[in-house]
């Protein structure tokens, strides 16, 4: 059964397109990630989807309610969680579930099994004003508010941009957890590691989707050869192997710079020689394991 569909999609802001012709199907219960970088319509799209703002074309629904004519019933099923934290920073950390659970007409008491692992974490510190939390801390929170009516569907824009590795890793654990409950997860996030977490993911640049498939099946797909290589002048480096008449695409990958070739005969050997004879020194070359990133530069190729 799907939880969302979407259907040709378009949003535009004056003479910006946020979003064209966006189709998508998300199944019940599961953790759907929209990957992609800042600026790529992934926060129009929740907004569209939360019923915040109207498509411009294209119509969808959430649990079978459309988008537009039955905005009300759709804000009940749903929660949300924005990119940037939008509690209230003079009040408690149980002042604000408290008042979100009224909201809802629900109480903290009924649905306090959806957010105890959650709640656990901030429970100490449930009288500190949430302006004075840690960045982790107000996620967490943020994410017990919206889950406390118990949503069928929960949309999490950027959940984890701007904290920190283990809070990062603690905050997916919970999701996952939240699948136990049967509730239908859209995520967001710039962060293409995360996309490996998702049971199928999005992968959106300037408002458009260029593929979507689990992160597995994405990866499978690249039909390339890549290396990871380094040597020393990373710039001049870069120039080079973009000149190597068996290049499809090279750049920065951390500390290396990935090659990637349509050149299936193509051997470190051949790539270092090459390299040496451009005097570049110490010269390392290796295959490289396929990324989601490798992925996403690659359909930005085509």
């Amino acid at each position: 059964m799907n939880s969302i569909k979407a259907f040709d999609i378009s949003k535009k802001y004056n003479q910006i397109t946020a979003l064209e012709h966006i189709s998508f199907q998300v199944d019940e219960g599961e953790i759907f990630g929209f990957i992609g970088p800042d600026g790529a319509g992934k926060t129009t799209l929740f907004r569209i989807l939360t019923t915040l703002v109207l498509p411009d074309a294209g119509h969808g629904s959430v649990c079978g309610y459309d988008i537009v004519k039955d905005y009300k019933k759709i804000r009940q099923i749903v929660g949300y969680m924005p990119g940037k934290f939008s509690l209230y920073q003079d009040l408690s950390v149980e002042e604000n579930l408290a008042f979100f659970a009224s909201v809802f007409g629900v109480s903290v008491h009924n649905n306090y099994h959806l957010i105890s692992d959650i709640y656990s974490h901030i429970e100490p510190f449930k009288e500190r004003r949430a302006g004075k939390l840690s960045g982790g801390m107000k996620q967490k929170l943020a994410l017990c508010c919206a889950l406390i009516h118990k949503p069928k569907v929960l949309f999490l824009d950027e959940p984890t941009t701007g904290i920190d590795a283990v809070s990062r890793k603690e905050f997916w654990n919970l999701l996952k957890g939240l699948k136990n409950e049967h509730i239908t997860i859209l995520v967001s996030t710039p962060y293409m590691d995360e996309a490996s977490l998702c049971d199928n993911v999005a992968l959106i640049q300037d408002g458009k989707i260029m593929k979507t498939a689990p992160p597995n099946a994405i990866i499978s797909g690249f039909d390339k050869k890549l290396f990871a290589i380094r040597a020393q002048s990373a710039y001049h480096l870069i120039s080079e192997l973009e000149k190597h008449p068996a290049c499809h695409a090279v750049y920065p990958f951390g500390q290396e710079l990935h090659f990637v070739t349509m050149n299936e005969n193509l051997n470190t050997d051949a790539i270092k020689k090459y390299l040496e004879e451009k005097k570049h020194t110490d010269v390392e070359i290796k295959l490289a394991d396929i990324t989601i990133e490798d992925c996403f530069m690659d359909l930005m190729n085509k």
